[in-house]
């Protein structure tokens, strides 16, 4: 896989074009819109939280709560979108979780707002401070790795 070229793109960015540049469809796409984005450095996103969401069916259904892994897989794309409007190929990996905490429950009607900080790196991999916020509390915080498998790294098909 090599790097693609890219248009250039100015923020905001609709769910149209989150798609031409990370591989995530329906289900697994979670930002519905990016509000802003400096590519290889920060963005921030928006994912709107549903009740028709499909995890909702069987995650406590009693009393619907959006699973952390979910958010992290929000904040990811969202790394993955900086990642890859900083030349990074269309597929970009999450590796690495760190310090993840979960700071307030999630529910359907929730409107997240998503920050993703490149804070170190080097070719082909991009390590993120990201943050999940509802009405301006803290939801989720942590530190995320990606890693671009075209760059040589050890995630590259053989």
């Amino acid at each position: 896989m090599t790097t693609v070229d890219r248009p250039a793109v100015t923020a905001p960015l609709s769910n149209d074009q989150i798609r031409d540049l990370i591989p995530h469809r329906w289900p697994m796409l979670m930002l519905d819109r990016v509000d802003s984005v400096e590519p290889g450095v920060r963005g921030t996103a928006v994912k709107n939280v549903t009740a028709t969401e499909l995890w909702f069916q069987g995650h406590f259904p009693t009393e619907a709560v959006l699973p952390g892994v979910v958010v992290i897989e929000a904040l990811a794309q969202l790394s993955g979108v900086v990642f890859a409007l900083a030349g990074a190929s269309e597929i970009s990996y999450l590796t690495g979780v760190r310090s993840m905490r979960f700071r307030r429950r999630i529910v359907p009607g929730d409107r997240l707002v998503l920050t993703a900080e490149r804070t170190a790196g080097a070719r082909g991999i991009g390590e993120y401070r990201v943050t999940a916020r509802v009405d301006d509390q803290i939801a989720a915080e942590g530190v995320i790795t990606i890693t671009d498998p075209a760059a040589g790294n050890p995630l590259r098909k053989a």
